[in-house]
């Protein structure tokens, strides 16, 4: 079944034009989830709204929205009154300015989506506008109204196609001072950070999402497979117990180095094996 489109449009790119549309590019759906029930019957439970003074329930006509002024106190706001401000949605994306990926701070990143032409005739016009984004190393930043929003897009050349990120705005993201002020300026040792860049060495990797487990979300479903197979639910696993504070940074450096040295397997001898062949050196791809 081909993927449904979040939204459809056009992108535009100065006098160049063409169709294309939004797919979301990550799901929750896959997830574990629940429904409150009533646990004497089974059965679901229905929300209801219900005034908080005089405990009454509230017909579904009668829920409105309201903006609180005052403690108790709420300025009642029309659906109608929304409507006309709502900004108009002209489905079109169009690419405003381009500024370079490393100057978009990861904060103002929000949510992917993964953009593609919709029809055979616009794909030249959307390839072209992909090619000039990917050969420059730009983004391109346009806007779009997305749930009567309007919200900045960063796009970036992926795969064959382009992502589109919504970006947050500039009072959606709190300044990192408040957060780090009373963190003081220490002047370390270098012996110290050696010690500390020799232990990021050893674990130096590759990016690889396949290698990241939810283990709550397995063990959520082997809860639900033993519940349903009337099997006895397990208690998990004891915590692991809470790491002792440091007293001498760099003596536990120093063991740590330790540590993943004996973690390294012994590397096989050749000598132990007559007739082996000498090692070749493997190219890495790099």
């Amino acid at each position: 079944m081909a993927p449904r489109a979040y939204w459809k449009g056009y992108l535009k790119l100065s006098l160049v034009s063409c169709p294309i549309a939004l797919y979301p590019a990550t799901s929750s759906s896959e997830r574990v989830s629940f429904h409150r029930i009533n646990k004497k019957t089974g059965n679901r439970l229905r929300q209801q709204n219900v005034d908080s003074e005089t405990g009454e329930p509230v017909d579904k006509e009668d829920v409105g929205r309201g903006y609180e002024i005052a403690k108790g106190q709420y300025l009642q706001v029309e659906d109608e009154e929304l409507e006309k401000i709502q900004i108009e949605s002209t489905h079109t994306i169009e690419i405003d300015s381009f500024v370079p990926r490393a100057e978009i701070d990861e904060r103002y990143i929000d949510t992917p989506y993964y953009l593609a032409p919709t029809d055979q005739v616009g794909q030249e016009a959307f390839a072209v506008i992909r090619d000039a984004i990917r050969d420059r190393g730009m983004v391109g930043l346009g806007r779009v109204v997305l749930t009567r929003r309007e919200r900045v897009v960063m796009l970036e050349a992926f795969d064959k196609g382009l992502l589109a990120t919504s970006l947050r705005y500039a009072y959606e993201v709190r300044e990192a001072g408040a957060y780090f002020e009373d963190i003081p300026e220490l002047k370390l040792p270098k012996e110290m950070t050696d010690l500390a860049g020799h232990i990021i060495e050893t674990k130096a990797s590759h990016f690889d999402p396949q290698k990241f487990e939810d283990h709550y979300e397995k063990a959520l479903v082997e809860l639900l497979r033993k519940k349903q197979a009337g099997r006895a639910i397990e208690p998990v696993r004891e915590e692991a117990p809470t790491p002792q504070r440091v007293i001498n940074l760099m003596d536990a450096l120093r063991a740590s180095i330790g540590a993943q040295t004996q973690k390294k397997p012994a590397a096989p001898s050749v000598k132990a094996r007559p007739g082996a062949r000498p090692a070749t050196k493997r190219k890495t791809g790099r």
